[in-house]
């Protein structure tokens, strides 16, 4: 083997390094989005601090990671995805280990915050470097694994937290991403080929639209529920995040080198599996929130018990995600995350439906197995057709935009079903908690539903022998030009002049 090639053999290390280096990352960053919520009055205990500051140890990390996906995206396109994502690596690791170690609930929030750069930095990449590794026949499996991996790590952060809270300490809850971090510090270095999107210069203007767009609605949707919604702060933080984005959309149709390119939206492709994931983490995040709360305050589980009750739900994703990415490379993405919509919709419409002060496990279950059934189905072909549905060089900014999407879909579901069950119910006791659960519930099944209306936009499968987008486009060789005549005596005619003799 040539020295280059040891090189490249070395440093490329293959599709199973690759799925498995972007697989824990992404666990990571998607950890952390609920990890939190289960270990709140442990952190009130051990730190102190009013409500309004415990708040803020979800919100720092959820309004840092969704105002920067895009911005991460670009700089890895810019500056080299490999580069990048270890520097992404290596903030949230850091940041962890400062959220473990904070004194006092300021200096928490201030390293939640921080946790929230690196996942926004390395999240986006994790896609884009997976692609670039696995063959083109082979990415539905991988991203189904991926997609198992993140899938459990969203739905199973309360379990998590809730059982390092009880049995360890809840700065367990980020000491469990230094080691992580650390292990994969050498192997996305060693192990990871590096590559670049287009080239083009960071979009400025456009990423400060953004962000600030983001985060004024992110922050008003976080906020209204505890300062209300007619409040002066949560009105200007939603109604100028809105004119931002909608500044940003302007200046994207205008500008030469834009972060996120406004044509991408004209593919269907792209739009319907956009809107459907916005559609999806709205329902599914603020269910996860209502229902796990549920379990604990009403039906009195302790943290641990209320997540091994929710199992079927959450840990189905890394039975049935890989099932779901070999489907999607069998008869297109399309099917498969219809199907796995319309599933979480029916199972939460009937977890809506039998929902009581006293309701048993038993019958709680199906819905819990359907419901699982549906995200796992959901999450493999999802990530498929958001990397297929653009060309190769502009993979980062549609993984970016989607991961962003997804948050923006998270924190929205959290603070309109939050509004509903407070209008509907509360804490006063366990059936008021209900009567605001149900309805709640019931909506976050209708958002889903309507992501898989807009999963059906998708256009369909190409058939076999079209090109698939990600691939590199294929040419037909150009024909060799006729050779030019030459004054040469005709060849004897004993000789073979296509093969040689054969020697005895």
């Amino acid at each position: 083997m040539s020295q280059q090639g040891a090189r490249r053999n070395t440093r490329g290390g293959g599709a199973a390094w690759a799925l498995v280096i972007t697989s824990v990352a992404g666990f990571m960053a998607a950890l952390d989005n609920l990890v939190v919520t289960t270990a709140l009055p442990s952190i009130r205990e051990g730190l102190g601090g009013a409500l309004h500051d415990l708040e803020w140890t979800v919100s720092a990390y959820t309004l840092t990671f969704a105002v920067l996906l895009m911005f991460g995206a670009a700089l890895g396109d810019r500056f080299g995805r490999r580069r990048l994502f270890v520097v992404g690596i290596t903030v949230f690791t850091a940041a962890s280990a400062a959220a473990a170690m904070a004194p006092g609930i300021d200096s928490l929030i201030a390293a939640r915050a921080v946790q929230g750069v690196g996942a926004a930095i390395m999240m986006p990449l994790t896609l884009t470097l997976l692609t670039a590794a696995v063959p083109a026949e082979r990415r539905g499996m991988a991203y189904g694994i991926w997609g198992a991996v993140n899938g459990l790590a969203v739905a199973s952060g309360p379990l998590v937290g809730g059982s390092l809270t009880e049995h360890i300490s809840w700065q367990w809850i980020f000491w469990l991403n230094v080691p992580l971090g650390l292990a994969l510090l050498p192997l996305a270095r060693l192990r990871l080929a590096e590559s670049h999107g287009t080239g083009a210069p960071l979009d400025i203007p456009g990423t400060l639209l953004a962000s600030g767009g983001l985060f004024g609605i992110v922050y008003g949707l976080v906020r209204g529920p505890v300062d209300g919604w007619t409040g002066s702060v949560v009105l200007t933080a939603l109604f100028a995040g809105a004119a931002l984005l909608v500044g940003f959309v302007l200046y994207s149709t205008r500008a030469k080198n834009p972060m996120l390119p406004m044509r991408l939206f004209r593919s269907r492709a792209f739009a319907g599996v956009n809107a459907a994931s916005l559609l999806m983490f709205l329902g599914m995040f603020g269910s996860i929130f209502l229902l796990s709360q549920y379990m604990q305050g009403v039906l009195g589980y302790s943290p641990t018990e209320a997540g091994l009750r929710m199992l079927p739900w959450t840990g189905m994703p890394m039975l049935v995600a890989p099932i779901a990415g070999i489907l999607s490379d069998r008869i297109g993405g399309r099917p498969v995350v219809a199907a796995g919509l319309f599933l979480q919709a029916a199972g939460l419409g009937y977890l809506a439906s039998v929902i009581t002060a006293d309701a048993s496990y038993a019958i709680q279950l199906p819905g819990l197995i359907i419901s699982g059934v549906g995200m796992a189905l959901y999450f493999a072909p999802a990530s498929a057709l958001v990397m297929s549905s653009v060309a190769a060089k502009e993979q980062g900014i549609a993984s970016g935009a989607n991961n962003a999407l997804r948050e923006v879909g998270g924190a929205l579901g959290i603070a309109v079903m939050s509004s509903i069950f407070a209008a509907q119910g509360g804490y006063a006791s366990a059936q008021t908690f209900v009567d605001g659960l149900r309805p709640a519930v019931a909506v976050g099944a209708v958002m889903v539903a309507l992501g898989g209306v807009a999963a059906l936009a998708i256009p369909a499968r190409r058939r076999t022998g079209e090109q698939d987008p990600t691939a590199a486009p294929k040419t037909d060789p150009a024909p060799e030009p006729a050779p030019e005549p030459v004054d040469e005596p005709a060849p004897e005619p004993a000789l073979a002049p296509t093969a040689p003799t054969p020697r005895h």
